[in-house]
């Protein structure tokens, strides 16, 4: 079995209790980040990945579908791996795991909400309420930016509240709960990653920004304004997507498009001109979408994204970030999670690179140093 483990898990300071532990199950590795409290700032104290395509009998960057005893049995490999001394955890839900929309509800059953909305979210869930945990909040109505008379009239023309609905299928929280209890863990809450992302990967800006979360086998883009979700959309496609077209096409194992694909990038020369090509064509599919969606935004609410941020395993592609620039034309930056934690200067330069692909552990993490306090 190839080794699953990337070199960077690593442990950098004694520990002591007040540990908290961030977990993000993707489709084809698992990561952990360890932080604790000191002074009131975030201290990273632990921090790893490991494949999981080995635990399939797949090779390494393969997405899987594997059980909660085999992502058990990783995420205790990974923990031994990574000197992690803490118990008390969170964990993320994968987005696929979950249903997230928004519906619109008359301001007269305001005060009838918790009755209404279980009701009302029927008409979006595609299994019995009772099979799914059910979340629920009321959007803020957009502060003030027409005239007085303008945004009366706006008001007049639109009685109606905005809901953000977010549902976990049970089983999804039973298979959480099964891999915490088989790895000795105590996770107070489960949240769905996109939140966790969020909590990491984006400024204060009053700007409307995009997350372009990409990962294995999808990409995730949620849209942010003011702190607040938007819009969201799942694209069925991701970086697998990119070694498995250029395997078919040079004729050559997974295995090696994968190494192909994480040394040359799209930022390659002649030399590699068929790999940029290949890559080229699943980049298209998913900016194009991506760019939809943004266009869709823009004719809802009368303005635009004034950035992107790039996040996931799939954004370390060499050349991505460039890409995205010239495709979109409008500021796009790769995510910088772990600047929301202290940890020795030394180690800068690695977890800018490492960063995009820990978003939501490390969101996560930074949530349960949250609640311990």
């Amino acid at each position: 079995m190839d080794n699953p483990f990337k070199n960077f898990a690593k442990s950098f300071f004694s520990k002591k209790s007040g540990s908290a532990l961030g977990i993000d199950i993707g489709s084809s590795s698992l990561k952990l980040v360890q932080v604790k409290n000191r002074g009131g700032k975030a201290i990273l104290e632990t921090y790893g990945e490991i494949s999981l395509g080995p635990y399939a009998g797949f090779e390494i960057g393969r997405s899987t579908n594997l059980d909660a005893d085999k992502i058990s049995e990783a995420l205790r490999d990974l923990m031994a791996e990574s000197n992690v001394t803490t118990n008390s955890c969170g964990l993320s839900i994968p987005v696929n795991s979950s249903l997230i929309t928004f519906i619109k509800l008359p301001k007269t059953v305001e005060r009838r909400l918790e009755t209404v909305i279980p009701l009302e979210a029927r008409k979006y869930i595609p299994v019995p309420i009772s099979e799914v945990a059910l979340n629920w909040w009321v959007v803020p109505e957009e502060e003030e930016t027409f005239s007085e008379f303008q945004n009366n009239e706006a008001k007049k023309q639109d009685q109606s509240l905005n809901v953000f609905l977010a549902a976990i299928h049970n089983d999804a929280i039973e298979r959480s709960k099964k891999i915490i209890k088989s790895s000795a863990l105590e996770s107070s809450f489960f949240e769905i990653e996109l939140f966790s992302n969020i909590r990491s990967s984006l400024d204060q800006s009053l700007q409307a920004q995009m997350i372009f979360d990409m990962g294995a086998s999808s990409t995730k883009l949620y849209i942010v304004e003011r702190g607040i979700l938007r819009d969201s959309h799942v694209i069925d496609k991701g970086s697998q997507d990119i070694t498995l077209a250029v395997s078919k096409s040079m004729g050559i194992s997974f295995e090696e498009a994968e190494r192909m694909k994480r040394t040359y990038g799209i930022a390659s020369g002649d030399k590699e001109k068929n790999l940029t090509e290949i890559a080229s064509l699943i980049l298209e599919y998913i900016f194009s979408e991506s760019s939809r969606i943004l266009l869709n935004y823009q004719k809802k609410y009368n303005k635009n994204a004034g950035k992107i941020v790039l996040t996931g395993g799939g954004v370390n592609l060499k050349g991505l970030g460039d890409y995205a620039r010239k495709f979109f034309q409008v500021e796009s930056v790769v995510a910088d999670p772990f600047s929301k934690v202290e940890f020795p200067a030394f180690l800068d330069d690695v977890l800018k690179t490492a960063g995009p692909e820990f978003s939501v552990a490390i969101g996560v993490a930074l949530r349960k140093l949250q609640d311990m306090e």
